[in-house]
């Protein structure tokens, strides 16, 4: 199974499901190779990827990141095995722990240890009872993994690994502990703006959320960024490191750095210029050639 070197990682809660669909299957137009669609507090990236799956036919179809609180093993193998079955293996699973602020603070579950709690969690599927038919192709399996014990577990119990607000040093500390033979499919935002303070300020508004949650601070402090770096709104040295922004040139140099820091597919999350969730159409039509490399 190739997954292709470039694809799309966009919220879909701000669109019905009529839009949902078109942008998909502008999306495989395009020739982006898979659609990564996260969970967090909205609709249920499975039942999303269940509307859009019979509207597509070779873009798969990933989750990025599907929260392991929000279901246990046996309904996650099942959902895994139903939607394979759907869509003929397309489906890419990509399972995290979430953050302690999301799983405790709205679904007022206990947060264990993320890299034991994943582990028993994969065991725990190994061993589900399923009673359904099994899908004749079986998508892969990639984990949200940052920090190297969580890349190590990815290395060694799923096909890969999906780091998401990372940079490109990041990337090239992932291949060398997932070694050469994982999938490593980092997230990068892009942003279609060339002023560097505008493009900062709409950055800025999109980082808010991910530089108050503990694990990615502290991965980000493994890569030699400091509490500095996390006041304002982010410093410019951090802003620059987690969005490319600039004009088409500066956002294809960023991502061929992520292919040749050993990524095997970036999904790129195109930033709209208004501050709202969802891709800009603009940015990935100006970009698509890039998947044709």
């Amino acid at each position: 199974m190739s997954l292709g070197k470039l694809g799309v990682w966009s919220w879909l809660d701000n669109l019905n499901y009529a839009d949902a669909i078109s942008l998909a299957r502008r999306i495989e137009q395009l020739g982006y190779s898979a659609l990564w669609v996260p969970e967090a507090v909205g609709r249920d990236p499975f039942v999303n990827i269940a509307v859009i799956a019979p509207h597509t036919e070779s873009l798969y179809l990933a989750t990025g990141i599907a929260n392991i609180y929000a279901r246990d093993a046996m309904a996650m193998t099942a959902v895994r095995n139903s939607l394979n079955e759907l869509t003929n293996g397309r489906l890419i699973l990509g399972m995290g722990v979430s953050h302690r602020e999301m799983v405790s603070g709205f679904r007022h579950h206990d947060y264990g240890k993320p890299v034991s709690t994943m582990r028993s969690y994969i065991d725990a599927m190994e061993q589900a009872f399923y009673a359904g038919p099994k899908p004749e192709n079986s998508g892969k399996l990639m984990l949200a993994a940052l920090r190297q014990n969580m890349l190590g577990l990815a290395a060694e119990k799923a096909d890969g690994a999906h780091p998401y607000f990372v940079t490109v040093e990041h990337t090239a500390r992932a291949r060398e502990i997932l070694g050469p033979d994982k999938l490593l499919a980092p997230e990068q935002k892009v942003l279609l703006e060339t002023d560097p303070g505008e493009a900062r300020r709409i950055a800025r508004g999109y980082m808010a959320t991910y530089i108050g949650l503990e694990n990615y601070c502290k991965n980000l402090m493994t890569l030699g960024f400091d509490e500095s770096d996390f006041s304002n709104g982010g410093s410019d040295r951090l802003v620059d490191a987690i969005v490319a922004w600039g004009d088409e040139d500066a956002i294809a140099k960023r991502i061929r750095e992520h292919w040749q820091a050993g990524a095997d597919h970036v999904c790129i999350q195109a930033l709209r210029k208004d501050g709202e969730q969802g891709c800009d159409i603009e940015t990935l039509e100006k970009m698509a050639v890039l998947a044709k490399e």
